[in-house]
Order: structure tokens, then C-alpha cells, then sequence
């Protein structure tokens, strides 16, 4: 279906290029170089045209343009199409917009078009010149990917990570490699949370009970510790990219699939609402759109439990993370759309972003006298196999120091990191290159499962942790090597975060996570 729908977009977008496309000519200044071709775009600096030897970016300083396509070279204006995702077209997009406008010194205008699309038109302050327009359509993930690969957008907004099928379409299409890094962003972070009606006495669930809970298997509250009552389940509908991330990170692992039967609605306030009135429903909606609905905690068999927090999103220790993506090709953007990115990843970003109701990424330091469960974990799980004087080392050495809530996780049954933690990697980096922790030590701390002879996972732990140095230090290319003081040390399962009987827990517990003297 999706490759498909996704062929039906490039050929509306080919009949689109033949009415809006114009032919153009590019010369060389002197006149020993010609490009023929079709205009596909031009972000004020460079042009990009479809020739008979494939799609080529020429700087625009090297030549001269010639034909009916040719721009306005004088008063160019930006024009950045941005798709998907209707809760980041709506809320979290418009409010970076403006707050990058403002420290700017643009000027910005909303201007609302047919249902589901608008733009903001950004100008010059002191002379009301137009500058740029970001047009937006909001809708959800798969719409913001089938018009990336039609050409119809620039940028992709979504909920979710992009699924191996688009990106294959996306290489195909000559987008790039739209998995790696390079073609993602994490612009703000977020959770999957069950909430039920505030008059419900159970508190907490386990994510092996939620996930047959959604599947319509445990369909009466008595087994869950409640009263004899049929639960009424309610989630997003089917086309939203956060009902799409709550299959890939809940469902999937439980080899579970949705009953046909969950009320869906199309927006998560609905779904808020519904949850409210009813005292025997359950729902699963983001840590920022909770409003009065009780949310469940999460717990194992073992005792552990995990409770959705701001700092426990951040930290990964929450396991339903919920990361809000950008997706772009390996193309130019223009260049004030290039400024508009490296401005969300700022500091000034981040309060917006937190203001917007959204978890934000800026790093932060937890002592450890705010650690208490964490320790009581490390002191339950001394055994046979993991013995006390390993904890007396891990304490020993963490003794003093604060842990960044900047930590690293894995894909499950992989050693590649996960979305939130590749950007994790360069949110580091880019604090080694500022100089914020010259001076002091940065300890790469590696955690495991307990999955096996504790010294071999102690072993594994360490292997984790320098790689994740590695790839923060190759990540920090203008960093001062002489002002760097990174250390790695593993503690393997000493510290476990969750039970270690689900793939959840264990992952959870896989993890490198960072101190700092």
C-alpha cells in the first residue's frame, strides 16, 4: 500500500512539475561550461535542475541563469514546504517560528489557507520586505513522508521514526539515506503515557498488561486489580504517527496487535476528554496532553517501577519514549530555513519548547542524594553473581558527582543507538565544542541486563561506553582535545532501572549514561 500510494505521489508530483517547472540554461561566466535543464528549485544560493545526466546542484555565484524559470536574483524569496505531524504544525513549529523571528528582527504574519494548511510569510522588520514563506500542511506522518518523496515538501514532521519501507522509497526516490542521522532531527522530546479517569483505583500497569490490554485480550478491569468492570480502550486513530508509535514501541515488542474494537479518535484531546468521563477507560496519550486524566505507573514483576516524568523522559529511563522528529533530503535548504534549524537546536529553543508544553532537551545535572530508588535498586539485586563489592565500587566512584540526564539506549536486539540518543550524541558534542564542561571530568558510565554471567555483561557495558566516547568525541570535530577529560567505566547489571523479564526492562537497562565531576 505504502509503495503504491507512494508512486501515486510521484506522478501527480511529475504532472505538477510539467505545469509549474520551467526549462532553464545555466552559463559559466566564461561562457566554457553550459547546464540545460529543468528548474527544480533554488534556495538563493545555489540552483537545483533535473538534466539529462540526473538532478545537479550549481552554485548560483559560478554562473548566469537564462530562460522563463529563471529567479528573481534581487528580491529572492524563500519558499520551505513542512508536512506531517498535525500536533507540530499547530503547536510546537509556530511557536519556534515566531520566537525565531522575533530574536531576529523579522517580522511574521499567519496566513490560514484551505483546511489543514497555512503559512507564515517572515519579513524584514524595519522595511516589511518579504523574505520567506513556510507553508505548512498539517496532518500526519504518512502524509509529511509521501510528500517528501513526491517533492512536495522540504521538511517532514512526525511523530515516529520513518519506517525501513519509506526510507527504501525515499533512497530510491534520491533523497539520501533517510535513516541515518544526518537526514533526522530531534526537535523535542515526549512520552506515551496510560491515563485512565481520575476516580479509577488502579495506579499502576505493566507494560506486558498494557500492551494485551490494547490487543483486546484482558478486556475487564478485575484483572488488573480493579472492579469487576469491562474496560473501554480509546487511542488515536489509525493514521496518526502517535498511534504509529505506539504499535512500533508497545505492540510489536509484545508480538500483540490493536483489537478492531478501540474507540479511536482523530485528535488526542478528544481522546482526553473521553477517558475523563468515563471511570472504566484506559487510554494512551502524550505526557504533554494529560490534562485531568490520571496516568498510570509503570511496574514489573520484580518491584521496579517507572513513572513518567519530565527528567525521566529526558534520561530514557521512561521506556515509551516518544521523540518529535524533522525529516529532510539530501538537499539545500535555503538559507534562512538552514538558520531556522540551527536555532532550534539553541538554548533559547529550548525554553520555547518547554513553554510550548513539550519536553526539551537541554541537559541536566541530578545529584545523587536524588537517586534514592536508584540506589535501592543496586543494593536489591546483590546475589550470588553480582557481588557487593562491585556496588561498593560503583558507589565509590559516582560518590561526588552529578548524572546528566543526556544518555544513550540501543535499538533493541542492535548495537546502533536509538533516535533519541543519536541525538543525544550531538547535543554533547556541541557542548564539548562550547567549552561548557572544560575543566571538568565527563565520566561514560556503561549499565547492562542481567542477562547473563555478571563479568561478561561488565565486559559488554565498557565495550557500549566507548563507543558511545567515541562517537560523541568523532561528533565534536572543532572540540579542544587538551581541555577534554572523558573517562569511560562500566558497572554492568549493577544498577538495573527495570525488571529484566520483559525486552522492555532490558533495554532500559542497556544504557551508557554520564556523570560529571
Amino acid at each position: 500500500m505504502l509503495r503504491f500510494r507512494a508512486a501515486i505521489c510521484a506522478a501527480l508530483s511529475v504532472f505538477a512539475s510539467a505545469l509549474f517547472a520551467q526549462d532553464v540554461t545555466l552559463k559559466s561566466h566564461d561562457g566554457a561550461v553550459e547546464i540545460i535543464g529543468t528548474l527544480r528549485g533554488f534556495d538563493g544560493e545555489f540552483y537545483r535542475v533535473d538534466t539529462v545526466y540526473g538532478e545537479l546542484t550549481v552554485d548560483g555565484s559560478g554562473v548566469t541563469c537564462d530562460g522563463p524559470g529563471c529567479p528573481n536574483l534581487i528580491n529572492y524569496v524563500a519558499d520551505i514546504s513542512i508536512s506531517g505531524s498535525e500536533r507540530m504544525a499547530q503547536v510546537l513549529m509556530p511557536a519556534l517560528l515566531e520566537a525565531f523571528a522575533l530574536r531576529n528582527g523579522y517580522a511574521i504574519a499567519r496566513h490560514d489557507l484551505e483546511e489543514g494548511r497555512f503559512e507564515y510569510r517572515v519579513m524584514q522588520e524595519t522595511t516589511g520586505e518579504l523574505r520567506a514563506r513556510f507553508r505548512f500542511h498539517a496532518s500526519n506522518a504518512d502524509e509529511g513522508f509521501a510528500d517528501l518523496l513526491a517533492d512536495e515538501a522540504d521538511i517532514a514532521m512526525s511523530l515516529r521514526e520513518i519506517r525501513p519501507e519509506e526510507a527504501a522509497l525515499g533512497y530510491e526516490a534520491g533523497l539520501g539515506d533517510m535513516s541515518d542521522s544526518n537526514r533526522s532531527r530531534v526537535l523535542a522530546l515526549d512520552g506515551m503515557v496510560p491515563v485512565v479517569a481520575a476516580g479509577n483505583p488502579v495506579s499502576t500497569i505493566s507494560l506486558v498488561e498494557l500492551a494485551t490490554v490494547f490487543a483486546g485480550k484482558v478486556t475487564n478491569w478485575k484483572a488488573l486489580g480493579g472492579p469487576d468492570a469491562p474496560i473501554s480502550v480509546h487511542l488515536e486513530a489509525p493514521t496518526s504517527g502517535f498511534a504509529q508509535a505506539v504499535e512500533d514501541q508497545l505492540m510489536r515488542p509484545a508480538a500483540q496487535e490493536f483489537d478492531a474494537n478501540i474507540t479511536r479518535h482523530s485528535a488526542g484531546a478528544d481522546l482526553i476528554t473521553a477517558v475523563e468521563r468515563d471511570p472504566f477507560a484506559i487510554g494512551i496519550t502524550n505526557f504533554s496532553n494529560t490534562s485531568n486524566a490520571k496516568v498510570l505507573t509503570l511496574s514489573g514483576t520484580c518491584g521496579f517501577s517507572l513513572e513518567a516524568s519530565r527528567r525521566t523522559i529526558k534520561t530514557e529511563d521512561y521506556p515509551l519514549n516518544a521523540p518529535m522528529f524533522l525529516y529532510f533530503p539530501a538537499r539545500r535548504l535555503p538559507k534562512l530555513a538552514r538558520d531556522f534549524l540551527a536555532y532550534t537546536r539553541g538554548p533559547s529553543a529550548q525554553v520555547v519548547i518547554r513553554r510550548a508544553g513539550f519536553v526539551d532537551q537541554t541537559s541536566e545535572e541530578i545529584p545523587v542524594n536524588i537517586q534514592g530508588d536508584r540506589l535501592a535498586n543496586a543494593i536489591s539485586v546483590v546475589g550470588e553473581d553480582l557481588t557487593f563489592e562491585t556496588t561498593q565500587e560503583m558507589m565509590a566512584t559516582l560518590l561526588g558527582k552529578k548524572r546528566l540526564t543526556t544518555s544513550f539506549r540501543f535499538q533493541a536486539g542492535s548495537s546502533r543507538l536509538d533516535a533519541q540518543s543519536r541525538s543525544n550524541v550531538h547535543q554533547l558534542a556541541r557542548a564539548l565544542e562550547s567549552g561548557r564542561y572544560d575543566a571538568r571530568r565527563l565520566y561514560f558510565v556503561g549499565f547492562s541486563d542481567g542477562d547473563g554471567p555478571a563479568k561478561i555483561n561488565r565486559s559488554i557495558a565498557l565495550k557500549r561506553a566507548e563507543a558511545v566516547r567515541d562517537a560523541v568525541l568523532a561528533a565534536a570535530e572543532t572540540a579542544n582535545p587538551d581541555r577534554l577529560l572523558l573517562e569511560t567505566v562500566a558497572f554492568g547489571e549493577a544498577m538495573p532501572m527495570a525488571c529484566d523479564d520483559t525486552s522492555w526492562g532490558r533495554q532500559v537497562n542497556r544504557r551508557v549514561e554520564i556523570w560529571v565531576e
